[in-house]
């Protein structure tokens, strides 16, 4: 895999760095609510490749400090400067001036895929969003590999991609044995036009796989389908819509996960469901 190595080993590639506020909150909910973090005996949490601001790190902790008040999270970036500049946030933290609890366990650290972690404590969860947009398909394995490496022995690589106000989210989770388990769609529906449109914000290892043949095409492409089929009870609000489409999906043999978290926008698949076929 390319990789931009410093005299501390430092894996990976400097990411274009694009952050925003609240971006994240579909991706922070999912985290919250999973067995990772709830039953983890040391409730680590990584942001890796947090972007231009440390802003991601700090909401990730406000969300799941909620579930877990002990949690503590770790940014990291490969950028030097980026590092600094979070940092310089989190002083101002410190001081009170900002929204985010003063005493919030958070810090920031340089590291990249080697996810170098003080003390060599094994992370319950490493999130790492908007990160291998920029590679190439076949650089994925080895990078799942190496973070998923410094997980628990329960714990859960979350890894996927948004758009720029984070109303469409796509993520893989990868155990630790880096074999991926669930792949999982949450949108926005207010507004929502097709479902479908996940697929422009597939991770890596899927982005190139919606074709005809493929598995994830065909889950975009029956999810499609169902969506226009329950547009006659659209007046009773989009939320309604989607669940009566979620549920012709799982009718029609899909085997969906995580009927609770319909309403959010979300669908959870087994990771076979939507494989790329060239793994067959």
């Amino acid at each position: 895999m390319p990789s931009a190595r410093s005299s501390s080993a430092v894996v990976g590639q400097i990411t274009r760095g694009t952050t925003g506020t609240n971006r994240l909150r579909r991706v922070d909910r999912w985290i919250a609510r999973h067995a990772a973090l709830r039953r983890a005996a040391d409730p680590l949490v990584i942001d890796l490749g947090y972007g231009a601001s440390g802003v991601t790190a700090l909401e990730l902790h406000a969300r799941l400090a909620r579930v877990r008040p002990d949690v503590e999270v770790l940014g990291l970036e490969i950028d030097p400067a980026r590092v600094a500049r979070a940092r310089a946030q989190l002083a101002e933290l410190r001081a009170g001036t900002t929204s985010f609890a003063a005493d919030a366990h958070v810090s920031f650290a340089r590291g990249g895929f080697e996810v170098p972690v003080p003390e060599d404590r094994r992370p319950a969860v490493i999130r790492a969003f908007n990160v291998l947009r920029q590679y190439d398909e076949h650089d994925v394995p080895a990078a799942w590999t190496s973070m998923a490496a410094r997980l628990s022995t329960d714990g859960v690589l979350v890894e996927g991609t948004c758009d720029e106000l984070g109303r469409i989210a796509t993520w893989v989770a990868v155990g630790a044995d880096a074999v991926p388990r669930t792949f999982t769609v949450s949108l926005r529906l207010a507004g929502l036009e097709r479902p479908s449109i996940a697929a422009e914000r597939l991770p890596k290892v899927l982005i190139h796989r919606n074709v005809p043949g493929e598995r994830v095409h065909a889950l975009l492409t029956a999810l499609d389908a169902e969506w226009d089929r329950a547009a006659a009870v659209s007046p009773f609000g989009a939320e309604h819509r989607w669940r009566t489409s979620v549920a012709a999906l799982e009718a029609s043999g899909w085997p969906l996960r995580e009927r609770s978290r319909w309403r959010l926008g979300e669908l959870t698949v087994p990771w076979d469901a939507v494989a790329p076929r060239t793994e067959d």
